[in-house]
């Protein structure tokens, strides 16, 4: 994601005067000081660069194909055509765009460390990278939100958990994502036929940097540990209520019943002190001797339900720690260096590392989703084996 200003100035040399030219922070932060990425380009080796040149290329075709299958997963499996899914299907549209529209283009710029396409390209693909990865930071929180009130609020919001909901939710995301990447065009300077070494969001602008990173972050941030904390919580408190206690006196559910031929349910009888009464039909009915029928199907299904609390609840925390392993270091820096300037410096390769692991989350997201969701690996393998047999 490559957005925010701010001063990227390497030490001078001990005894030195002349300062490295300096130049706005934004694209992928190792290459908005111009004069020192090349510098720092061109001291790389060839084997290395094409080493990175693989390895960049093997991620962005990883995150294509990983998203890609996830697509067509839902789009062919009709038991995935829910509300649910169809936001998880959403976020795989917009980590798609990130391996197809930045990606590549980023691979080319961390190598070779210059800009060699063009104003035109430059914008296209800063607004792409700043759109499209807000746009799947965001689809997180509308993913939390959609389970939080599933949780917390079942009976209601079942019926308000409708494809028409999705799609409102959706465009939202997007209207957000594009209102973070516009503003900065806006000022911009630079003209269409104008040559270009670097590209970048050329801004000084505090207030935008501040709205973008809390916009674009630490909001999402904040708002996804209060849905996930609350989340585990309520899966907790269902664990508990759901896992039969072990001596088997106390049950959650039971069924009245009279014996009946061929039963294979376990049954417990409850003495009372009422006397027998007889029935309109002149069957007897014991009052006395009460008959529980505890079906197994029921424990079973508690069972179950109790094991996929517990995994859900996993799950969101690997969910939750991917993001902000990936995401946190790149907006920190982005936030930190405009405050302190010329007080700050990272190595060039730092930046560039906290990009791509930005990136990486857009590999990451479609991995969790689907491996945690078994329905999701059943469509998937089936959708696997359709393709080697066609």
């Amino acid at each position: 994601m490559e957005e925010l200003g701010a001063q990227c100035a390497p030490p001078p040399p001990a005894g030195s005067q002349t300062r490295v030219p300096q130049a706005n922070l934004s694209a992928a932060p190792s290459h908005n000081c111009s004069a020192e990425g090349y510098i720092y380009q061109d001291s790389i080796a060839l084997p290395w660069k094409v080493l990175l040149v693989i390895l960049l290329a093997l991620i962005t075709l990883a995150t294509t194909l990983s998203n890609a299958f996830v697509i067509a997963t839902v789009y062919r499996t009709r038991k995935l055509h829910t509300p649910a899914n169809y936001l998880i299907a959403s976020l795989a549209v917009t980590d798609l765009l990130v391996s197809i529209l930045v990606m590549p283009i980023s691979t080319m710029y961390t190598v070779t460390g210059r800009w060699t396409l063009g104003q035109v390209v430059c914008d296209f693909w800063l607004s792409s990278d700043i759109t499209c990865c807000t746009a799947s930071i965001l689809h997180l929180c509308v993913i939390a939100l959609d389970r939080y009130w599933a949780i917390t609020d079942a009976v209601e919001y079942s019926a308000k958990r409708t494809p028409k909901r999705a799609a409102v939710m959706i465009a939202l995301v997007w209207v957000f994502s594009i209102s973070i990447s516009l503003p900065p065009f806006f000022w911009r300077q630079a003209k269409a036929e104008e040559e270009v070494s670097d590209c970048m969001v050329n801004t000084d602008h505090i207030l935008y940097t501040v709205y973008s990173t809390v916009g674009a972050f630490y909001f999402p941030t904040l708002l996804l540990i209060a849905l996930y904390g609350r989340i585990y919580v309520e899966a907790r408190s269902r664990i508990l209520k759901q896992t039969p206690n072990r001596t088997g006196k106390r049950l959650t559910r039971a069924q009245l019943i009279t014996d009946s031929p061929g039963s294979t349910s376990s049954v417990t009888s409850i003495n009372s002190r009422a006397p027998d009464v007889p029935s309109e039909s002149g069957s007897p009915v014991y009052v006395n001797q009460v008959k529980v029928r505890v079906s197994d199907a029921l424990l079973e299904k508690k069972k179950l339900m109790a094991a996929r609390e517990r995994k859900a609840t996993k799950t969101l925390g690997i969910i939750l720690g991917a993001f902000i392993v990936c995401w946190l270091p790149f907006f920190i820096i982005s936030l930190v260096m405009p405050i302190c300037k010329d007080a700050c410096w990272f190595h060039l390769a730092i930046f560039d590392f906290f990009t791509w692991l930005g990136y990486l989350n857009s590999l990451i997201n479609p991995i969790i989703y689907t491996m945690s969701n078994e329905d999701f690996k059943q469509a998937f393998h089936k959708l696997i084996r359709f393709k080697c047999t066609s």
